[in-house]
């Protein structure tokens, strides 16, 4: 059976400051207090699973020890087609120590050339409690990929990719529509549904 979440606090397993900001946004609603593991100077752990629900099960099980709290985690990257599903899992790598997504970016589409950019992006949610339970949720959205990169909101891979059903990218489309459609929202949507309502 699928364990509620309880109290008013919650550390977001991350140090992406784009990635807290979109997971408390989306728990604000439910009267949550978020707190990033940056701001509680827990540091990053080493993420050598090879799926996205293996590395975000890692941050959440390292943050919830080490904040004595439950740690909500979110893995979660763009899949090429025509690259074998890079950048993947590796998806932060790509854009280096600097986190240069331009680069990033521009890599990619390098790296496609004139293949299909038939794209999607991929979260894997892990809710972890200081005891190690786990419960885990996963969400996609399908598109393709544009270039040049257009849009200034969101951060990561967004001013490339464009969902399907839309002619705008995550990077020029407004927060609120985000939320309601993207990878990380369908994700949220289900751990909202098992863990909070």
């Amino acid at each position: 059976m699928t364990r509620k979440l309880t109290g008013d606090r919650l550390v977001v397993a991350s140090h992406n400051p784009g990635k807290v900001r979109e997971i408390s946004e989306l728990l604000s609603p439910f009267g949550m207090t978020p707190v990033s593991a940056a701001s509680l100077g827990i540091p990053e752990p080493v993420e050598d699973g090879d799926t996205f629900r293996a590395n975000a099960e890692i941050k959440a099980h390292a943050c919830a020890k080490a904040s004595n709290l439950p740690a909500l985690s979110d893995d979660s990257g763009l899949v090429v087609l025509a690259l074998d599903g890079q950048p993947g899992i590796h998806s932060a790598r790509w854009a280096g120590e600097d986190k240069d997504f331009a680069m990033a970016m521009k890599k990619v589409i390098d790296e496609i050339g004139d293949r299909d950019c038939s794209a999607y992006f991929f979260c894997a949610l892990a809710l972890a409690w200081p005891d190690g339970h786990v419960e885990h949720f996963e969400g996609r959205v399908d598109g393709h990929l544009v270039w040049p990169a257009r849009g200034d909101k969101g951060f990561g891979y967004d001013p490339i990719f464009v969902a399907d059903g839309f002619d705008v990218t995550f990077g020029e489309m407004e927060p609120g529509k985000k939320h309601g459609i993207s990878h990380r929202a369908r994700a949220f949507a289900a751990f909202r549904e098992a863990c909070l309502e």
